[in-house]
């Protein structure tokens, strides 16, 4: 008997390209510092190329900053599910009554989890808490079309949710010598895009597809 063909899946809230950038340049320039390196010269970025700076950041010190590209604020981890659910799952997305959206703003850097790092993040401020109420909706519309999210791993069931943007990620069994970075951007910026993405792993790293998406109108303010 075959097994349905199934695709891993998360839901999340793309950044502006220019925030994504910014963002991916600092994960790579406060990883370097933190390991007691002084950042790269331009000529020298330039003859090793941005990809061989990643590499060997993730080489020497078991931390791999992400490509810009990579980066997004993620909702729902919806985890390994059929193939054939992706259409369902498009309709949840377009037909999400989700809140208008007012600026977000960058926050401190977050090892996480806590204890035992298993990324770098940057935590993001909502004082509107469009962001949560936003999470929260989704929450139940999946659940209402029997389509939940992955269930929570043992400890996670009653942890708030904590929007961020994963920056850098360690390999397993890797500890970081130095948790102190420098301070993020002072940026802020006003969702505008809800998308289902589906998730491809390779030896290399993730590689991300977009299946479906959904606008987000900004709030009055924000325009």
């Amino acid at each position: 008997m075959s097994h349905p063909a199934t695709a891993r899946l998360f839901i999340a809230l793309d950044l502006p390209s220019e925030l994504r950038d910014e963002l991916s340049s600092w994960a790579r320039c406060a990883l370097r510092a933190a390991a007691g390196h002084p950042p790269a010269s331009p000529e020298r970025r330039s003859r090793r190329g941005r990809g061989a700076e990643h590499r060997a950041t993730g080489r020497s010190h078991g931390i791999r900053a992400l490509d810009a590209d990579l980066m997004h604020v993620t909702l729902a981890f919806l985890g390994s599910r059929p193939v054939e659910e992706i259409g369902s799952l498009s309709a949840v997305l377009e037909s999400c009554a989700a809140p208008e959206m007012g600026e977000v703003s960058v926050g401190a850097p977050l090892w996480l989890p806590t204890r035992r790092p298993r990324a770098v993040a940057v935590e993001l401020h909502d004082d509107s808490g469009a962001l949560e109420a936003l999470h929260r909706t989704l929450e139940q519309d999946l659940r209402a079309a029997g389509l939940s999210s992955e269930a929570p791993t043992r400890g996670a069931a009653h942890r708030a949710f904590r929007p961020h943007v994963t920056v850098a990620r360690l390999r397993q069994g890797s500890v970081p010598g130095e948790r102190t970075l420098e301070p993020t951007p002072r940026r802020a910026f006003t969702p505008r895009r809800l998308v289902l993405y589906r998730s491809w792993l390779s030896p290399d790293g993730a590689s991300y597809e977009p299946l479906a998406g959904s606008e987000i109108a900004p709030a009055m303010e924000s325009l």
